[in-house]
């Protein structure tokens, strides 16, 4: 089985110098960073805020990394500690040292990775493979986490031509000239490629090779195993799954959780809606 990792010395330098330049242009301000042993390898994590209070821990979606959350970190920083993390197996400042096959595996990871921080009482976000992250640790680690918050998580539908297509169409977008983004950005509906530096740092990790699972679908039986506090926003225009259709099955199988269709977003929920979000986010943590 394989590990996420650069194709050769070269790709890894320019990823590096486009991640410390634009680490330096997204996110100023103060921050610790700590890298973490776990099993699957090293991980980076950036923490600011508060000292003291549960902490708010980000989890990017796949092929991101902490930064996908730049412009939440002031706001939310204001009312708890954050931690945003570099997902290993993702191209970021994490490095990936054993495989991880399934979600039992990325379960492990970031159980290992919470215990590292010495979190008992977590706010976990996850986006998209982040949120998919979150439902299988809490499924197969309850009892660090005290509620769980899901930006269109993955793990509800299969991978179909619609998703990939919406994919190679931001892409493209990403890649016109900067006066037409806004329109294709409407056009395709992924505003993520209005986001200039992140675009230039995905470009940079074109030489990354990405070797983590697709994420399966959860099983009935596991999604009546989540107890905590969880909230799912979903982008009525999302790309991966058919959101009311999600919407309704988690209404039947998890009666504790609450489930928002966001209008008129799609499956770049951050970017299509921060403000929104982050008002979710703070009101499910409690300010």
């Amino acid at each position: 089985m394989r590990i996420s990792q650069f194709k050769n010395d070269q790709a890894r330098d320019r990823f590096q110098a486009a991640y410390e330049r634009t680490l330096a242009q997204l996110w100023p301000g103060e921050r610790t960073a700590l890298d973490l042993p776990t099993a699957f390898g090293t991980t980076r994590v950036y923490r600011t805020g508060p000292q003291h209070g549960e902490p708010i821990v980000l989890l990017p979606g796949s092929g991101g990394n902490a930064l996908m959350w730049h412009r939440y970190i002031d706001t939310l920083a204001r009312h708890r500690p954050v931690i945003a993390v570099d997902t290993v197996g993702e191209p970021g400042a994490s490095v990936q040292s054993a495989p991880i096959g399934d979600g039992r595996d990325g379960a492990a990871w970031l159980d290992e990775l919470l215990a590292a921080l010495d979190v008992t009482d977590a706010q976990v976000v996850g986006c998209s493979y982040g949120g998919w992250l979150a439902l299988n640790h809490q499924i197969h680690h309850p009892g660090r986490v005290a509620s769980l918050t899901l930006l269109d998580p993955a793990g509800f539908a299969g991978f179909g031509p619609r998703f990939y297509a919406w994919l190679i169409a931001g892409g493209l977008a990403a890649a016109a000239p900067r006066p037409l983004r806004p329109r294709l950005a409407r056009l395709v509906g992924n505003s993520t490629v209005l986001e200039g530096e992140l675009m230039g740092l995905m470009r940079a990790s074109m030489g990354f090779r990405r070797a983590l699972p697709v994420p399966p679908v959860f099983s009935d039986e596991e999604l009546r195993r989540l107890s905590v506090p969880a909230l799912f926003l979903l982008g009525a225009r999302s790309a991966l799954h058919d959101s009311r259709e999600v919407a309704d099955r988690i209404g039947g199988l998890v009666p504790s959780a609450r489930v928002e269709v966001v209008p008129g977003a799609g499956h770049a929920l951050p970017t299509d809606r921060p403000d929104l979000v982050a008002d979710r986010i703070l009101h499910t943590v409690g300010r």
